[in-house]
């Protein structure tokens, strides 16, 4: 969500250059009352209060959600944030860098890497290597933009337990990276629970993103627990009114601080599909809404994978192929 710091964020990208010299203090209507109570409630920015919804500022700071609406609405309007041409917004999307995976194939097919400001899911069942990815954007993250990198750091909530610092230090020294300069820039989380993983994206996350630079977050799976606690038919409403609260939590950092999120996903069988495939990622519609980008990954012959995009709002279906080494993921 937002930040529990003191500070100013300075991850915004160009959409947003005027936050970046404004304090909450010079919004209309927000005093050094109101400011402090925003900063105590991690409101600390004003892209940060730009996005946040009212009914949670007003829930956060005790202010009415009225006078939550007003004050949201005078951030928008300070940093511009309302109806533009479409022609700028294609130069603000321009504008953005992107994340290389570090395998031409699949950055290809990508559309040249995987964008900030959404979120991108990699779907498969275990073994596909959905988490060596996840293990190589956390590397890649670092390198120099003129490599593909975003020259940040990342977050990385691990909700099976299957991080492994091992992987990180072999791929770090194929890309000639320090591995312990590396690693002292990926922070882990191991998620116990449901709860856990929605409190490390809400209380935890902003103060790292904001103190640390970082630019990729990663959720290793997105599912896990949620399937796990909220079981059958009779808990599927209260679940996926969770899942979708935290998919809008994740977004809400993405499109603040100019990150690259990636989730992983589970596949999930359909026994009674007579036409079609009968396997489907896990999450249903509330997943399939929030993620901008669906990738689909798969084991085929001789140890190599086959990567599927089946959902993306500008990038045609294709598929490549990759494989997985000792030193991460490479093209075939």
């Amino acid at each position: 969500m937002v930040s529990r710091g003191g500070g100013r964020s300075h991850t915004m990208n160009k959409n947003f250059t005027k936050s970046r010299e404004l304090d909450l203090e010079d919004i209309k209507g927000i005093g050094p009352v109101i400011a402090r109570k925003l900063r105590e409630a991690g409101i600390t920015s004003v892209k940060a209060l730009a996005v946040t919804p009212p009914k949670l500022i007003s829930e956060l700071t005790g202010l009415g959600e009225s006078r939550a609406a007003a004050l949201a609405a005078a951030a928008r309007a300070a940093i511009g944030l309302s109806l533009m041409s479409a022609r700028k917004y294609r130069e603000i999307k321009m504008s953005m860098s992107k994340l290389t995976t570090g395998c031409r194939a699949l950055d290809k097919i990508l559309g040249g890497g995987l964008e900030p400001q959404v979120i991108t899911e990699f779907v498969g069942p275990f073994g596909s290597g959905k988490t060596q990815i996840c293990h190589q954007l956390c590397v890649t993250v670092q390198l120099p933009k003129e490599k593909g990198g975003l020259e940040g750091g990342a977050i990385y909530i691990d909700t099976e337990n299957m991080f492994s610092y091992e992987r990180i230090e072999a791929i770090a020294k194929r890309f000639g990276l320090n591995p312990d300069t590396v690693l002292d820039n990926i922070f882990y989380a191991h998620a116990v629970n449901s709860d856990h993983q929605m409190e490390i994206v809400k209380e935890e996350a902003p103060d790292v993103i904001e103190e640390h630079n970082v630019k990729l977050l990663v959720v290793d799976s997105l599912i896990n627990h949620f399937r796990a606690e909220y079981p059958g038919r009779e808990n599927l409403a209260v679940r996926q009114q969770k899942l979708n609260e935290h998919l809008h939590d994740l977004l809400r950092l993405a499109e603040t601080y100019n990150l690259v999120v990636v989730v992983t996903n589970h596949v999930i069988a359909t026994p009674d599909a007579m036409f079609g495939p009968t396997e489907r990622p896990a999450g249903g519609h509330v997943v399939a809404h929030m993620c901008g980008y669906r990738v689909w990954i798969k084991r085929t012959t001789g140890g190599k994978r086959k990567a599927m995009i089946i959902d993306a709002p500008k990038l045609p279906e294709a598929e490549c192929e990759f494989a997985i080494t000792d030193e991460g993921i490479v093209d075939v």
